[in-house]
């Protein structure tokens, strides 16, 4: 492994991370508090940055174990340092705690450990929102669309950064491609703080929600998420956006270059858009007799599954109280997740796509031994080695899944919130059900838990292979 240029790219990574840190330092200034915690945080942070980018690598092949290893150190040491701020802010009970929430914000989880999230000042909550935003379209997306001269192959960062089995970059240059995510995600991010303004949300809530809602992390200023503002115009512009970062950005390349047609053919955005529809009109029907009326049931399914399925986290009311059905299908949807090439988590549906495809030609090959069947997403040919891929993620996600559901169940807490816990961490989700649903947290849980929990957070995030790797001895060899 190139362990001088990982060393190097992560440095010049926490640089980047260092002029981030500036804005949350102006947001303080102007809202009269004291900026020092972000201050110490961006002198640590630049003098480590600055030691690793002064590495000098002997070689400057990079190649796809050094790809895998970087994503995962770059991730690991952003998250380590974005908790400095929270740390020195003297409002989170331990280290532990700082880098459980620092990992949640960068990861797009949205799990939290604060009960009380309005007694914090503005500007560590606009530290803590930025760093989903940052991490929704990635951190290396960024990196690489400032810093496009790293000397590395680009493509073996954005590959094993970018979530999903299928990546493929929008333009041949990895720098390029980029900056056009970017440029697609600042759009997106400006029209719905726009549309949050002219609904009624002052300009601090409007950016601040825009952050998470675009990075679908879901974390929120205000103790009782969405609810607080009771704003029905808020809550379906909220909602749309929802689904909106949650849809693979490449629809949005193909739409914004004329190929209309094409971006509405993909097969991955059908289906997703059908699960959303079958999954409100359920849930509906279910929760009707809590509401009194279809419209008020109406809006609050059509939220919370957008909500769930794109791994947001927020939330309008206590799904914890609904029906049973309902409940069982929030699960589902925590499984399943939102598109690849998203910001959004969970299994993704090309893979639930791929696997009923999969499924299906089984049993065609039952009835026809002989016969050769192909797999066709989109009017091309999914390869063997593709398909191969999603049973090895799911075969890792049930193991990761019961291996941390182990440990966490020795804090004793009731089997739905360890399940779904588990589940809400490494689908990027952050509230699960009872304990730890929209109205309660994760500040019960012991240290263990919640470094198992901010394990399950990151290598679901990197989708498990990135972090894996680095426990691999044939990683760490030269050749």
């Amino acid at each position: 492994m190139n362990l001088r240029l990982v060393f190097k790219i992560t440095g010049k990574t926490l640089l980047v991370e260092c002029v981030l840190m500036l804005l949350p330092v102006l947001v303080a200034l102007l809202c009269r508090e004291s900026p020092r915690p972000m201050l110490f945080s961006i002198l640590i942070t630049a003098a480590a940055g600055f030691c690793l980018s002064r590495f000098r690598p002997s070689r400057t092949g990079f190649f796809a174990r050094d790809g895998l290893a970087a994503v995962a150190v770059i991730w690991l040491f952003t998250s380590l340092f974005g908790a400095l701020p929270f740390y020195f802010s003297g409002y989170f009970p331990s280290a532990v705690d700082c880098l459980f929430e620092s990992i949640s914000g960068f990861t797009t989880t949205g799990a939290t450990i604060l009960a009380a999230v309005e007694e914090l000042p503005k500007g560590i909550l606009f530290w803590r929102s930025f760093t989903q935003w940052i991490g929704g379209m990635g951190v290396l997306i960024l990196t690489l669309a400032l810093l496009p001269s790293l000397g590395a192959r680009a493509h073996y960062l954005m590959d094993a950064e970018n979530p999903g089995p299928q990546s493929s970059k929008l333009v041949p240059k990895s720098g390029q491609s980029s900056k056009i995510l970017y440029a697609i995600y600042v759009v997106l991010s400006a029209l719905e703080a726009a549309a949050l303004l002219i609904a009624g949300f002052p300009l601090y809530d409007a950016v601040v929600t825009t952050f998470t809602t675009a990075g679908t992390g879901g974390f929120s200023v205000r103790n009782l998420s969405i609810a607080s503002y009771g704003n029905p115009a808020a809550e379906i512009i909220i909602s749309i956006f929802m689904i909106l970062f949650s849809i693979n950005f490449t629809v949005f390349f193909l739409m914004i270059g004329g190929k209309i047609r094409s971006a509405l053919r993909s097969e991955e955005l059908r289906l997703y858009l059908s699960i959303i529809a079958v999954s409100v009109f359920l849930v509906t029907l279910n929760v009707s007799p809590l509401y009194g009326s279809t419209g008020k049931a109406l809006r609050h399914s059509f939220f919370q599954v957008a909500s769930i399925l794109s791994t947001s986290g927020f939330a309008i009311t206590d799904y914890s109280l609904w029906p049973e059905l309902s409940k069982i299908l929030l699960i589902g949807l925590m499984l399943c997740g939102s598109c690849a090439g998203s910001t959004g988590g969970g299994i993704k549906v090309s893979r639930i796509l791929m696997l009923f495809k999969d499924f299906s030609r089984e049993i065609r090959k039952s009835i026809h031994p002989r016969s050769y069947q192909v797999i066709k997403i989109d009017g091309h040919i999914v390869e063997e080695a593709t398909l191969k891929g999603v049973s090895v993620y799911l075969s890792v996600y049930v193991f990761l899944f019961l291996f941390a559901s182990l440990i966490v169940s020795l804090d004793n807490f009731p089997f739905t919130s360890t399940v779904t816990g588990v589940i809400a961490s490494l689908s990027n989700i952050g509230p699960g059900l009872e304990s730890i649903g929209p109205t309660g947290n994760y500040s019960a849980f012991s240290d263990l838990s919640k470094i198992t929990l901010s394990f399950c957070m990151l290598i679901g995030r990197l989708e498990f292979f990135p972090v894996l790797i680095l426990f691999s001895r044939n990683a760490w060899r030269r050749r």
